[in-house]
């Protein structure tokens, strides 16, 4: 279905990272979303009120909790579409973020009433008159809740959203739920014990444990996120097709919401040759990369000494004594200044966030490493933080 409505109202649908491409595909999800809940919702509120049954009626009123998130995600979907402007010049892309923790919190309110309507239940059972009729409506459900998944999943995968992906996950919790009241429902017929209660308080649980999950996948984006390694070597690849770029360090990947990415690097280029033609390669290698990732670019020129070699042998030793310590560290801005006593080895090391040295610890290490191998080598040594937001 959503394939068919894709064909009738996107168009370019294909074409997933265009920002309109991408406001409307979560715009035509998030309605289809709207209707498909609030027709679980009046389907499983009949069955709630016809078998007297608390976990159907805390799962009737979960389907009515997607629907309004749903029409938050429309909302934020809509927002987020808006162009730049005076007060927000790298425009409104996180508001999509911001709609996915919207959802994320009424997710949680809904569990917590949830769960206090279940403990009545409990304490206080009634008889539940559960028959065929509630039991085909749950199952009904649950293949409505995998479509739902499995559409949601899929579009969110191509148009990169973390906010549908949330929608896709509590989509599947939800099939987890209804299969949790069906089966109280049936063993109500077989025990005195408040199982529906119980029942419904597992529901709950569930819909409390999604909506924890949809905050982080929601906060995370806030907050930043490192970029996936396959895409950073994608860039790296890219700009190296670029003669006579020889390599790239300093990358900063800024993510203002998705289809709203800004990246600055720089690249390393021969300090020996014409600087105007060395610009004019930068200039072309921005523009490809702007183009074949959808988003800005900036790189600044960084010459170094090709031909020294010298200098190679010593970079060499560098890195070997770096990845004794550490197979992660990168070095880069590698020059050497030679003097009549000692030759200063100047170069910045990236350490990860997670290295077991600190940064006076990891200079004094590898200070003494290489001039261990090199005594007239004194390393005059910067330590870099990844800087991949």
């Amino acid at each position: 279905m959503i394939n068919l409505l894709s064909r009738i109202f996107i168009k370019n649908r294909k074409d997933y990272m265009n920002p309109i491409v991408r406001q409307q595909y979560g715009i035509l999800c998030s309605a289809f979303g709207i209707f498909l809940n609030l027709l679980l919702f009046a389907a499983k509120l009949t069955g709630a009120l016809i078998t007297n049954s608390v976990a159907i009626l805390a799962d009737a009123f979960n389907n009515l909790s997607d629907a309004a998130s749903s029409l938050v995600s429309v909302i934020g979907f809509k927002l987020s579409g808006k162009k730049p402007d005076a007060d927000h010049p790298f425009g409104h892309g996180r508001l999509e973020y911001i709609s996915g923790l919207i959802v994320s919190f009424l997710i949680l309110f809904m569990g917590i009433e949830l769960v206090k309507s279940s403990v009545v239940s409990i304490i206080h059972p009634e008889r539940v008159d559960g028959g065929i009729f509630s039991i085909c409506i749950m199952g009904a459900a649950i293949l409505v809740k995998l479509y739902m998944y499995l559409y949601n999943h899929s579009v969110a995968k191509k148009i990169k959203s973390p906010a549908m992906e949330a929608v896709a996950k509590d989509s599947f919790g939800d099939m987890i739920s209804t299969s949790v009241v069906i089966l109280s429902v049936v063993a109500g017929h077989f025990t005195s014990l408040p199982v529906d209660g119980i029942g419904g308080l597992v529901v709950a649980i569930f819909i409390f444990k999604g909506g924890i999950e949809s905050c982080k996948d929601t906060i995370n984006p806030l907050l930043g996120l490192p970029p996936e390694k396959e895409f950073v070597d994608e860039i790296e690849k890219e700009a190296l097709k670029f003669n006579p770029i020889v390599g790239i360090h300093d990358l900063l990947i800024h993510d203002y919401g998705p289809g709203r990415m800004m990246i600055s690097l720089h690249a390393e280029v021969p300090g020996d040759q014409n600087i105007f033609d060395l610009h004019e390669v930068i200039d072309c290698a921005e523009f490809a990369l702007s183009k074949k990732f959808n988003c800005s670019v900036v790189m600044h020129m960084d010459p170094i000494d090709t031909n020294n070699k010298r200098l190679e042998v010593l970079k060499s030793i560098a890195l070997e004594e770096a990845h004794k310590i550490d197979r992660r560290f990168t070095i880069h801005d590698v020059r050497m200044v030679p003097g009549e006593k000692h030759t200063n080895l100047i170069f910045d090391i990236v350490r990860p966030h997670d290295c077991r040295l600190n940064e006076n610890e990891l200079k004094e290490k590898l200070f003494a490493a290489i001039n261990s191998r090199e005594n007239d080598v004194f390393s005059v040594i910067t330590v870099d933080s990844p800087f991949v937001l």
